[in-house]
């Protein structure tokens, strides 16, 4: 499929409503050969001719004709920008839709400023065509051919004079359409590049003040602000270029008809009446030509738009639900990633990962930073695939699975906290918005969240700031895990949810959850004392399982878990024994 057999794939639901419109256009174009036939008649026969009776008959014609057309007019116009409207919610819906079927690797080569100028400046384009530009190329096409026939009844010598500058309007149109093409694509582009600089400065404004980098960004964003410029500029060159010419062979209509037609008054070979009619007619030929040069480039417009469009949405996701998938609708929650490997291109993340979790097991991860811990997690939720082994989930694939499902019998607290410009309780119950407050609130105080709600000014309807600004990192992750539970999943995914809250409500959170005996819960965390109660520990480093066991166990090892509990508990435990002893702590 092409990009515009994808427009009018969407357009061909309302071709009933716009063939009706264009009937009415039509007949409103042919009613334009009453007022310049009938001028030519009043000024042979009445003014000239000495039939005054006539005068008032013809005189009301006009008005009638007049008001018939401004009526069907304004019918068809409706007809058109209602269409256009109709038109652009169903290809909005839809992009919007395919934007949330693509994995995260669409999203990963993708900007977001780009996405947002294809849902707004593409789409505007799309509908100026449709609302406008149609019925404008069709009416003025129309209104052209009509009055060169009318202009040959009338007298064949001057519409052959008038039809020499057709050939010229028609190369000139040809040569527009072909300058104006890169030149929109250029447009498109750059737009896109100021909307992403404007919309990432604007979500990061507290990075932008942290670091006092005020007159850089606004460097940035005026590079990018002027690129744009000169590629509007560039554009408007071009049709700066063809206009005027358009407009030099509108006028020289004039010039032909009052020159030619001057002389065959002047020679008697046609009357005034003739001529006046034939100058009624001269405006259906001039505005054709001078509207060519603006409806080339609306076109262009138009055609560069949807290519970007489609060049967005004709994407596949990698991730796809199977033709047959297994629907389960809730998970027990037997886990075991057998002989599993990822790469990212030429990166190798993950190397024969293997393990075996058991319905309700609470399961701790540790590792260096970008050792995998949160890979493994977004393989088993399937954000991305393995690229050897397999993934099972109660003996069933991953892969096999409806992927609705599949997420949905999973609550997630992300490493990167995204809370939505919402109530508090609106952000909690965001997994299940058919929940009552009081299941909101009791997910709260699993989450340690509910004193600090309460303490706020609107408590559980406070509106949280785009991302959660106004809220600490602490109080969104706890929001973020109240999230999580309320959705009652059979597995709980906490990927570092607790690193920016204190000791106290870390404790209580570890306490709460692991009251969860009905859910597999696995732990991220760079904290020992996050994990440490775990049925299971696994030690990441570089994509692979180094060790794998309970705390006792691994202490016993004296391997990487082991170096890792003394860094981190061996100055502490020093610091209590001294206190203990009444001494002086110099560590």
């Amino acid at each position: 499929m092409t990009a515009m057999q994808w427009f009018f794939s969407f357009l061909k639901k309302y071709r009933t409503t716009l063939i009706i419109a264009l009937i009415l256009l039509t007949f409103t174009s042919c009613l334009t050969i009453i007022n310049p036939y009938i001028s030519g008649i009043i000024v042979d026969d009445v003014i000239k001719g000495g039939h005054k009776e006539l005068l008032l008959k013809l005189v009301l014609l006009l008005i009638i004709t007049t008001l018939i057309r401004s009526v069907i007019r304004y019918i068809y116009l409706y007809m058109f920008e209602t269409t256009s409207q109709r038109m652009l919610y169903t290809m909005r819906d839809y992009v919007y839709r395919r934007f949330l079927e693509e994995d995260f690797s669409f999203y990963n080569k993708n900007r977001t400023g780009d996405l947002m100028s294809r849902q707004t400046g593409d789409m505007e384009a799309i509908r100026h065509f449709v609302a406008f530009v149609i019925y404008a190329i069709y009416e003025n096409s129309l209104l052209f051919v009509i009055a060169l026939v009318m202009i040959f009844t009338v007298d064949y010598r001057l519409a052959l004079c008038m039809i020499v500058v057709l050939p010229l309007t028609a190369i000139t149109t040809y040569k527009q359409l072909r300058a104006i093409k890169p030149a929109f694509h250029n447009i498109r582009k750059h737009f896109s590049s100021l909307n992403t600089a404007v919309q990432e400065n604007v979500s990061g404004n507290r990075v932008v003040k942290a670091f006092a980098k005020e007159d850089f960004e606004i460097e940035k964003f005026n590079k990018e602000n002027d690129e744009y410029r000169e590629a509007e500029l560039g554009a408007a060159a071009i049709w700066r270029k063809y206009v005027p010419i358009f407009e030099f062979l509108a006028n020289s209509l004039t010039f032909i008809l009052y020159l030619v037609g001057g002389i065959m008054v002047v020679k008697g070979s046609i009357t005034i009446g003739k001529l006046v009619t034939v100058s009624g007619y001269l405006w259906m030929l001039n505005n054709p030509l001078r509207m060519a040069g603006w409806l080339a480039n609306d076109y262009q417009r138009f055609v560069t738009s949807v290519e970007k469009i489609y060049a967005t949405v004709k994407e596949e996701p990698v991730i796809k639900t199977p033709r047959h998938a297994v629907d389960n609708k809730r998970f027990h929650g037997e886990i075991e990633f057998k002989h599993v490997n990822y790469r990212a291109e030429d990166d190798v993340i993950l190397t024969d990962i293997n393990f075996r979790i058991l319905p309700g097991q609470t399961v701790g991860i540790i590792g260096a930073t970008g050792s995998g811990k949160s890979t493994l997690m977004n393989l088993l939720c399937r954000f991305y695939d393995v690229t050897d082994g397999a993934i099972t989930i109660d003996g069933i694939n991953v892969k096999d699975m409806d992927l609705y499902c599949l997420r949905n019998n999973i609550g997630m607290a992300m490493q990167d906290v995204f809370l939505f410009s919402d109530t508090i309780e609106g952000n909690i119950a965001y997994g299940n918005p058919n929940c009552t407050f009081e299941e909101v609130k009791e997910a709260a105080k699993v989450a340690n969240a509910d004193d600090f709600i309460q303490n706020m000014p609107d408590g559980y309807d406070t509106i949280v700031g785009e991302r959660g600004m106004g809220l600490s990192g602490g109080q969104k992750q706890r929001i973020s895990l109240a999230r999580a539970l309320l959705k009652n999943p059979s597995i709980v995914i906490l990927d570092d949810t607790t690193s920016a809250v204190d000791m106290e409500t870390e404790a209580h959170i570890q306490n709460q959850l692991t009251s969860l005996t009905d859910r597999t819960v696995f732990i991220i965390a760079h904290r020992i004392s996050s994990i440490k109660d775990a049925d299971v520990i696994l030690v990441v480093d570089d994509g692979k399982i180094l060790e794998a066991g309970n705390h006792d166990s691994l202490i016993a090892k004296q391997g990487y878990y082991y170096t890792v509990f003394n860094h981190q508990y061996g100055e502490f435990d020093k610091y209590v024994r001294t206190k203990q002893k009444g001494g002086k702590y110099n560590g």
